[in-house]
């Protein structure tokens, strides 16, 4: 029998399972394999769910009904044995969703990664069971001592030493040195995958990472032993990550030492980044930019560095910011993008680095709830991240701080009544007080800053507001009692949506929240959406179908997936 190609039927019908189908032209006759004992009538809601399994929408006896089989056969004959094909779904793996080379090169089985979010949010607890299950992971060394990154990589090389996992490495212009040490951390100890962020330009420490021990085999295929999966929301810094490393910093690098000659004159041929994570609306660095307008214009320019250089492994987009739901997942992946990455809604499980009233916190937002706050990071510079408002201020007093930064040229000329006022209800501490702790920190962390501040009055009032930006997020993490309405809680409109959908499910309460279910059920669910959506660009819109998929228990989605 040969299967039907050109026949079509009315695109404008509407049709329910529970209703009468109007006549219609179908696209061939299912034949039933009478002898397969699992071919049997389903609902839609199951048969959405068997995503391992193709789906024939029959018309029997005027009612639409769903069948999934392996063994049907697709006939252009009817008889007495056949029912009307009215529609079919194919198979669906969750790899395949996003760019399966993705999941070959880091050797994990999902196009899913959890983001790092700093000061170990993103814990090693989180890395080590987001691995466990063949999805990926970066630490959120951001904001981290050099000696608290270094135990959680000994933490992570001997308790999962066959699994891939990365370690963020954040552009970090107010802690000069502080890079480069990092990233001599990270290639001491074999460090060979990274997740880049907040970077506005490369700097001679992640390319130093990057070109590090590249080199030819015997067959003359070049070898680039550490990959960085870079963060981007503009243009001009998305061009930077998939072009090849800037000759003036590898000449720089060779003449200091760092590189040599071979490396340099390969470097190349490779981008800074095969992997390019598009960060629209999220929490912590953004620039809050929408993701349906954002993916297609970088994939535009990854499609262009990819026809320009001609890269020997292809250049890939990942998409990030806002994707907390199974719908907005699947818009993701129907883009284009090779895979997802998750934050905000990490920072609410529990395997998180955050407390467990900042995870009650998070649970109760909705997506109004966020406001823009000053970085700690680049504060000079005026960039600012994205934070919960709801049961804090931090996001006002922070603005505050920038706000008296920016008017005054020290702290002694910010009026007695303003300096008050700061001491009282933002530092509740003196500016003497605070300047002595930050001296003391800034001694051990990079004495240098201490030296500028000593000689430059606005670079050491810059550093004292800090101090507030700095252990806000400490505090929140800590959970300390009497400075929760200081907390500063990276989070973006995610976090609403995410409540939203797990409203009603177990998942609502915060300490049933755990990274592995979040992240199969959010694959599950996208894959249920992609199903569902081929059903719609057939014309049948069934009408007990949800568009929006509830979550489910991960032993529940286990048993589709064997």
């Amino acid at each position: 029998m040969n299967t039907v190609t050109d026949a079509s039927f009315a695109s404008e019908t509407h049709f329910s399972s529970n209703s009468s189908l109007p006549p219609v032209n179908a696209i061939g006759w299912w034949v039933p394999d009478l002898s397969n004992s699992k071919d049997s009538v389903i609902s839609s809601e199951e048969a959405l769910r068997r995503i391992h399994q193709p789906i024939f929408v029959v018309n029997e006896s005027g009612k639409l009904n769903f069948t999934s089989t392996g063994s049907a056969i697709i006939g252009d004959k009817p008889d007495s044995a056949c029912s009307p094909l009215v529609g079919f779904i194919p198979r669906l793996k969750l790899q395949e969703m996003g760019d399966s080379t993705f999941c070959q090169d880091y050797s994990i089985r999902f196009p899913y990664m959890a983001g790092s979010m700093a000061n170990g949010i993103a814990s090693t607890h989180l890395v080590k069971a987001m691995a466990n299950s063949d999805l990926l992971a970066s630490f959120g060394a951001a904001g981290l001592s050099i000696n608290e990154i270094e135990s959680a990589i000994l933490e992570l090389k001997q308790s999962i030493p066959e699994k891939t996992y990365a370690f963020n490495l954040i552009h970090a212009p107010n802690e000069k040195g502080h890079e480069d040490a990092v990233v001599d951390l990270y290639l001491k100890h074999r460090i060979n995958l990274i997740e880049a962020s907040a970077y506005l330009k490369l700097t001679a420490a992640v390319v130093r990472y990057r070109v590090s021990g590249i080199h030819q085999d015997e067959s003359g295929n070049i070898i680039v032993p550490n990959r960085i999966i870079a963060k981007a929301s503009r243009i001009e810094v998305a061009t930077h990550w998939f072009s090849p490393p800037p000759e003036k910093i590898l000449s720089d690098l060779v003449n200091q030492g760092d590189l040599s000659e071979t490396e340099a004159n390969l470097a190349s041929n490779i981008p800074m980044a095969q992997d390019l994570t598009i960060e629209a609306d999220s929490g912590g660095h953004t620039d809050n930019r929408p993701a349906i307008t954002l993916i297609p214009t970088i994939m535009a320019l990854r499609d262009r560095m990819q026809e320009k250089y001609h890269y020997q492994s292809k250049l890939r987009v990942g998409a990030a910011g806002g994707i907390a739901t199974p719908a907005s997942a699947a818009a993701a992946f129907s883009m284009g993008a090779a895979y997802i990455v998750t934050g905000t809604v990490n920072q609410a499980c529990i395997e998180s680095g955050s407390s467990d009233v900042v995870r009650q916190m998070l649970a109760e937002a909705e997506q109004a709830d966020v406001s823009m706050a000053p970085a700690v990071d680049m504060f000079e510079m005026g960039v600012k991240l994205q934070v919960l408002k709801r049961g804090t201020m931090f996001a006002m007093r922070g603005n505050k701080l920038y706000e008296a930064y920016r008017k005054y040229a020290s702290i002694e000329a910010i009026p007695q009544v303003e300096k008050e006022s700061i001491e009282k209800t933002i530092f509740k501490k003196s500016f003497d007080e605070v300047w002595l702790e930050t001296r003391e920190f800034f001694d051990h962390r990079n004495p240098n800053e201490v030296k500028r501040a000593e000689t430059d009055p606005k670079h050491k009032m810059a550093l004292v507001f800090r101090w507030y930006l700095g252990l806000s997020s400490r505090w929140a993490n800590s959970g300390k009692n009497d400075r929760q309405v200081d907390y500063q809680i990276w989070c973006g409109p995610a976090m609403g949506a995410f409540n939203e959908w797990v409203k009603g499910s177990r998942f609502e309460a915060p300490e049933n929240r755990d990274v592995v279910s979040v992240a199969f059920n959010l694959l599950f669910g996208a894959a249920q959406v992609l199903r569902q959506n081929l059903l719609r660009q057939q014309g049948l819109l069934i009408e007990n179908m949800k568009q929006n998929i509830p979550p489910i228990e991960l032993t529940d989605i286990e048993s589709y997936l064997s």
